[in-house]
C-alpha cells in the first residue's frame, strides 16, 4: 500500500490566493507589502501578524485574524471544495523544462530522521523549534494546511515524472493558474477517484520520499498529532538546488577580530581585489565594510560528510566559535537563492547588515549522500527551485 493518499476535503483556489511560502522572505516588510497589495494572499493567513491591520500583535495574538481571513476567502468563493482528490501540478517558465508534482496527503507516521527510525519520508535538516510551534498553533486555529511539504520521490521519480507530464498534457485547461514573482506559471488540475488517481498515488508513494522543502511543516504535523500532512510529491528532474547564504545584521566583534579568530582556528583567509561573489565548493566568501575575503574553513578529518559541508563549517567555526552566535540568533538572516549576491552585498553597503556570508550550494550528490546516511543537514542549507506555491490547494484537517 502507498503512504500517499488523496486529500479528503480540499479547498482549490479559484485564483488570487497563491503566495510564496512564509519562510521564503528575507524581510518581514516584504510580506506586509504583498498582503497590502492582495488581502486574499495565503500569506495573510499564514503570517497573520504581518497583515497591515494586525501589525503590532504577536503571531499568537493574530491567530483569530487568520481564522476570519480564511473563512472570508471561502465565503467569497476564492476557493471551491473538492473531496477525495489529488491535484496535478505543473510549473513552467520560458527557457526552463516543466516541473511536475502531485498535491496529496502523506502519512506523518512514515517520517524518519535517523537510520534506526523506520519510515519512507526522510527529514534531513535541523529546525528552529519556535517556528515549528507557530505552524502547530496556526493549523490548530484555522483547521487547515495552506503550505505543502515538498517531497522528492527517489524510488520511482522517472516514472512519476513521465506520468505527471502525460496526465497534465491530457487534462485540458487548468482549474487555476498563478504567476509568481519570478515569472513562473503554476497550474493545477484536481483528479478525483479512479484509475488515474490510483496510478499516480502508487507512483508517488513508490519509494523513499526526501523532504526537499518544509522540514518545519513536517515536524509541525508530528508535533501537532496530525495523521497526515499536505505535500507536493515532485521528481528529481523537476528541481535543482540554489545557494543559501547568510547575512549578519550586527557583528559582536570587529571585522579584524573576526578574521584573526578565523586564522587562529586554522582557516585560510585571503583578501580579494574584487567584490565578493558566489564561491566554488570548499571556500566561502565574506563581504563587510566594503572589503571582500575568500576563506577556506578547516575540515574535521574525523567528521562526517555533513559535519564537513560548507554550511556546517560556517555554522560551527565562523558563527559559533568565532562570533559566539547560536544558529537561531536573531542577528543571523538566512537568505535563499531568490536573492542574488548583489542584493546581499547591497544590504551591507546600505548599513542594514554588517556581514554577508556567501556559500556554494549543496550539490545534488551531497544531498543524496546525506539522506542515504540518514544524517541531518545544517539548518537552511538547501534552497530547492522551483518551490511549491502556498494557497493553491488547502487541506481541511478538521
Amino acid at each position: 500500500m502507498t503512504v500517499v493518499h488523496p486529500i479528503k476535503l480540499a479547498w482549490i483556489t479559484n485564483g488570487g490566493t497563491g503566495a510564496q511560502n512564509y519562510d521564503e522572505f528575507a524581510d518581514d516588510a516584504e510580506i506586509t507589502d504583498i498582503i497590502k497589495g492582495n488581502p486574499h494572499s495565503a500569506l495573510a493567513v499564514e503570517m497573520p501578524h504581518l497583515a497591515p491591520e494586525s501589525l503590532g500583535k504577536s503571531f499568537l495574538e493574530s491567530l483569530p485574524d487568520a481564522v476570519v481571513r480564511l473563512q472570508r476567502d471561502q465565503a467569497e468563493e476564492k476557493y471551491r471544495q473538492a473531496e477525495h482528490v489529488v491535484v496535478l501540478y505543473r510549473i513552467t517558465a520560458p527557457g526552463e523544462a516543466p516541473a511536475y508534482g502531485l498535491w496529496s496527503m502523506v502519512e506523518t507516521g512514515q517520517i524518519s530522521t535517523s537510520a534506526d527510525e523506520p519510515g519512507l519520508v526522510i527529514r534531513n535538516e535541523d529546525v528552529f523549534i519556535s517556528k515549528v510551534r507557530e505552524r502547530v498553533a496556526l493549523a490548530e486555529s484555522v483547521g487547515a494546511l495552506l503550505s505543502p511539504v515538498l517531497l522528492l520521490q527517489t524510488g520511482r521519480g522517472e516514472e512519476l515524472h513521465a506520468a505527471l507530464a502525460e496526465a497534465t498534457d491530457a487534462a485540458g485547461e487548468p482549474a487555476a493558474t498563478d504567476v509568481d514573482a519570478s515569472g513562473r506559471t503554476h497550474a493545477i488540475w484536481p483528479v478525483g477517484p479512479g484509475d488515474l488517481q490510483d496510478r499516480l498515488l502508487a507512483l508517488a508513494g513508490g519509494g523513499e520520499l526526501v523532504v526537499a522543502d518544509g522540514n518545519h511543516r513536517s515536524l509541525a504535523a508530528q508535533t501537532g498529532g496530525l495523521e497526515r500532512f499536505l505535500a507536493v510529491v515532485t521528481t528529481p528532474a523537476s528541481v535543482f538546488i540554489q545557494p543559501y547564504n547568510r547575512l549578519v545584521s550586527e557583528l559582536p566583534a570587529s571585522l579584524d577580530e573576526l578574521l584573526g579568530r578565523l586564522r587562529a582556528a586554522g582557516a585560510t583567509v585571503t583578501e580579494l581585489p574584487r567584490v565578493a561573489q558566489l564561491p566554488a565548493k570548499g571556500t566561502i566568501e565574506l563581504y563587510a565594510a566594503g572589503r571582500s575575503f575568500a576563506v577556506r574553513l578547516p575540515s574535521d578529518p574525523a567528521g562526517t560528510s555533513v559535519e564537513n559541508l560548507d554550511h556546517a563549517l560556517v555554522e560551527r567555526i565562523l558563527l559559533r566559535d568565532s562570533l559566539g552566535l547560536d544558529a537561531g540568533d536573531k542577528r543571523i538572516s538566512y537568505i535563499g537563492g531568490d536573492y542574488p549576491v548583489e542584493w546581499l552585498c547591497g544590504e551591507v553597503d546600505a548599513g542594514r547588515a554588517e556581514l554577508a556570508i556567501l556559500i556554494a550550494p549543496v550539490t545534488v550528490d551531497d544531498f543524496v549522500e546525506v539522506n542515504l546516511e540518514r544524517l541531518k543537514l545544517p539548518r537552511k542549507s538547501t534552497w530547492f527551485t522551483p518551490k511549491a506555491r502556498g494557497g493553491l490547494v488547502v487541506a481541511d484537517i478538521r
